[in-house]
């Protein structure tokens, strides 16, 4: 029992484990779970499945529909919302990207 504890607690950091039901995230973003089903509809967070079928949500994932929240509040239709999100972090992605590669280059460029 000590182990299974632990790694519970473990969980409780980890941004991607699936802690939050429908319901208890709807209520922390102030929104409803039909909000919630149409960004799992438009694929922008695809929610984990309980045993029993139920979507279970991530701190990462809420921090998503927050930002789509935030962007269909300011009337941004949720399909937009979706895809500025998504390029969001693509851009993201290419700047981390970049940034590793100028990075390594310098270290080699070090060497010569």
């Amino acid at each position: 029992m000590p182990a299974e504890n632990a790694r519970a607690a473990g969980n409780l950091d980890d941004d991607d484990y699936p802690a939050y039901t429908m319901g208890r995230a709807a209520d922390v973003l102030g929104t409803t779970p039909a909000f919630l089903r149409a960004l799992g509809e438009a694929e922008l967070i695809t929610p984990l499945r309980s045993d029993g079928g139920h979507r279970r949500y991530s701190r990462r994932q809420l921090r998503v529909a927050a930002r789509a929240r935030e962007l269909v509040d300011q009337g941004t239709p949720i399909e937009a919302a979706c895809r500025i999100i998504s390029l969001e972090d693509q851009l993201d992605a290419a700047l981390r990207l970049n940034r590793d590669m100028r990075r390594r280059m310098g270290d080699h460029g070090a060497d010569t």
